[in-house]
């Protein structure tokens, strides 16, 4: 085969795949963004909640649902663009030419390669920065607008008090997870709003009852001067809801991973296990393998199941390997969870077994 077959073959297929992948994905990300508007329809009217806020809401998450869909979408597309192929004789007709079944299902991988160059940015950017404006709706409608989410990090009001904490994270607690807030102040006002009191801690965690400061620095202010006094820990009686919290705070799975390293840096300094964002972390930066890896093992199909059938076919097999390949990998990160295999290992695992699948394949159908 000439090095210009090779071109227009690699080309026909690509974009095959490629159309039947954009559609998918329009599909799929449309369809879950339609169920969540309809769920934030639900909001309006709570603590001045609006259809605008609705819709900015759906819009700022696209991202992330762009990101998230697309792993399903190109497996599905894979398999509806080559599954075409195959159903017209267009597949039959480069086998004979002397293309083998790697070269094809390459070549249908390699354009998901370069899309997937562009969602990563897109799962690294945009789609954090959504969640955060995701995050400051939701903290703003369940807290009647007295919690509120800026880049200068979390603020709240407590009567005369004023409340901010550079960063919270979840950690691991008895076998749940608490919010614990980090870098703490707050500011004390009297009734004409002057400042009476400063408090720093370094940490800040509800214990099921108050809060608890840890490693308190206190500054009053009187007429006679300032007055500093430091205490190892400090219960604090505050309103501070910590459900609202941990349910307003970013998910691990959302966070780009600067930020999941940072978390993961911060419990492990601690002496902490780095728990769900260690699991976050090497689930997103194991993303575009198992997104190929899952791909390559599935267009074995289109040369034989998916010869015949239709679209409906096509599609149904689509999602199962897809509803299959999440099951398999939740089943696997929560058995190592359990066994105290490596969140490395245990994200890393399934694709490899899928990996070394289709390498078998391949090599036994060249």
């Amino acid at each position: 085969m000439s090095v210009m077959q090779i071109k227009r073959v690699d080309w026909l297929v690509s974009i095959t795949v490629l159309s039947s992948l954009l559609m998918v994905w329009l599909v799929l990300t449309g369809f879950d963004a339609v169920l969540h508007f309809l769920q934030q329809l639900g909001n309006i009217g709570k603590n001045g909640y609006t259809l605008t806020d609705a819709i900015v809401y759906v819009l700022v998450t696209t991202p992330r649902r762009l990101y998230e869909m697309f792993g399903n979408a190109a497996l599905i597309g894979g398999l509806l663009g080559l599954g075409g192929l195959a159903s017209t004789g267009e597949l039959t007709a480069l086998r004979a030419t002397g293309m083998s079944k790697l070269r094809i299902a390459t070549s249908a991988v390699g354009i998901v390669a370069v899309l997937m160059v562009g969602v990563v940015i897109l799962g690294e950017t945009a789609a954090p920065w959504g969640d955060q404006q995701a995050q400051a709706m939701d903290l703003r409608l369940k807290s009647s607008g007295s919690i509120g989410s800026t880049s200068s990090g979390l603020w709240a009001r407590d009567g005369n008090r004023f409340i901010n904490a550079k960063s919270s994270l979840l950690r691991p607690v008895n076998g749940h997870s608490s919010v614990q807030l980090a870098d703490v102040r707050v500011f004390t006002l009297t009734p004409d709003g002057q400042l009476s009191r400063f408090d720093w801690a370094k940490t800040a965690e509800h214990d099921g009852k108050q809060w608890v400061f840890d490693e308190v620095r206190s500054t009053t202010l009187d007429n006679q001067g300032t007055h500093t006094t430091t205490a190892v820990n400090e219960r604090w009686e505050s309103r501070l809801d910590p459900n609202v919290l941990e349910q307003s705070l970013i998910q691990p799975q959302y966070l780009a991973m600067r930020d999941l390293r940072r978390n993961m840096t911060y419990l492990e300094t601690n002496g902490e296990s780095p728990g769900v964002y260690a699991i976050a972390f090497w689930g997103r930066a194991l993303y575009p393998l198992n997104v190929l890896v899952l791909v390559l093992c599935a267009m074995p199909f289109a040369f034989g199941a998916l010869r015949s059938g239709g679209l409906g076919k096509r599609m149904f097999l689509g999602m199962l390997l897809a509803i299959g390949w999440y099951f398999l990998q939740k089943a696997m990160v929560s058995f190592g969870t359990v066994y105290g295999i490596p969140p490395l290992v245990a994200n890393l695992l399934p694709a490899m077994v899928l990996a070394l699948a289709a390498w078998l394949y391949f090599r036994k159908h060249a």
